[in-house]
């Protein structure tokens, strides 16, 4: 009954096999594998790009603060939500690579920006000549950190008014298989098709060891982010070995079918914790995570037989059993239906 993260779960066998594979004999260090050569081409058919470049990273972390520093000048300003994973989860990461970038923070119900709202955040800035921020990038996480999802026409509608201040777009995907998978839409049509420049492409959460890409749409930020990938220690010399995961992440459609497991038995979760009982959701459980509150005593229960996920809001030690505590749960692609029910009924009792 592990709901912790979806970074706790297990390598997909097929990943660990290409790394078996991968290290039989020698291949050119630093991203000329030919491995690499393969995840390229695998990368721009599945985009649709065939103008896209791609480099591979090993964190979420760097993927998006270098893809932002590529993107954004010293003295600009990064568009995102207060939720955004850069803003609540990088240790400010963003700003250090950005050579002391900002970052701006637009209103986001469910965690997603609304036109609106971001329109009147731009318009905000460049308000005070030389000495305010000046106007970056627009930042969209896609799953959000609350486990909501942006259509593509929300992603569209987003981009259309960065173009209108002639702000790139940037897509911080770690769960964007996920979210994808929730859309039933193509890779191009919910990134450079609705106006996405770079997006983070995740591995990590959805059964690699430790991987990320980084797909830049306009191949002119292409070197520039190549050297910043240098200067910022994150060029692997065994560069196969990260290679190797994407190539196999990518091949038969294993990306999308390893989503579609973990948005499933999120969904099994959730239909549960509503069946029986009743648990109240903050937000709509879009993809693989969700947010609900129960009782103490069901939270109590569930500690008691092991289970691991995160309390939200509220103290697992209390006097009032009944009081509502809040939890935070993610699944990743092995949670199996047994777990899942054995984690509802100890919820209910």
């Amino acid at each position: 009954m592990y709901f912790a993260s979806d970074n706790a779960g297990p390598v997909h066998p097929k990943i660990l096999q290409a790394l078996v594979d991968a290290n039989d004999g020698y291949a050119m260090p630093y991203g000329d594998d030919d491995l690499m050569t393969r995840v390229r081409d695998q990368i721009r058919e599945t985009f649709e790009a065939p103008e896209a470049v791609v480099y591979l990273v090993a964190t979420g972390t760097a993927a998006n603060v270098l893809s932002l520093a590529t993107l954004t000048q010293p003295w600009q300003t990064v568009f995102c939500t207060p939720q955004a994973h850069i803003n609540e989860d990088e240790c400010n990461g963003p700003e250090f690579y950005m050579g002391g970038a900002k970052l701006t923070l637009v209103e986001a119900p469910d965690a997603k920006m609304t036109p609106d709202a971001l329109c009147a955040r731009i318009e905000g800035e460049e308000t005070r000549g030389v000495h305010g921020p000046q106007r970056g990038p627009v930042s969209i996480t896609n799953v959000t950190e609350r486990g909501t999802v942006y259509s593509i026409s929300e992603i569209k509608a987003l981009s259309d008014i960065a173009k209108i201040f002639d702000l790139p777009v940037h897509l911080d995907g770690a769960r964007f298989a996920n979210a994808l998978a929730a859309a039933n839409a193509s890779p191009a049509e919910m990134t450079w098709k609705a106006g996405v420049d770079v997006l983070s492409f995740g591995g990590t959460k959805n059964g690699c060891m430790g991987v990320e890409a980084v797909v830049l749409f306009d191949p002119k930020h292409a070197w520039e982010f190549e050297l910043r990938r240098k200067r910022g220690a994150h060029l692997f010399s065994k560069h196969r070995f990260l290679s190797a995961q994407m190539a196999a992440y990518l091949e038969g459609g294993l990306w999308l079918d390893l989503a579609s497991r973990a948005n499933a038995a999120n969904a099994r979760l959730c239909d549960g914790l509503r069946g029986t009982g009743g648990a109240r959701f903050l937000h709509a459980p879009e993809a693989n995570m969700s947010f609900a509150g129960w009782t103490r005593a069901g939270h109590q229960r569930l500690h008691d037989a092991g289970a691991k996920y995160h309390i939200w809001d509220g103290q697992l030690e209390g006097d009032n059993p009944q009081e509502e505590l809040t939890a935070r749960m993610v699944c990743d692609w092995s949670a199996t239906n047994e777990n899942i029910d054995r984690f509802v009924e100890l919820v209910h009792g």
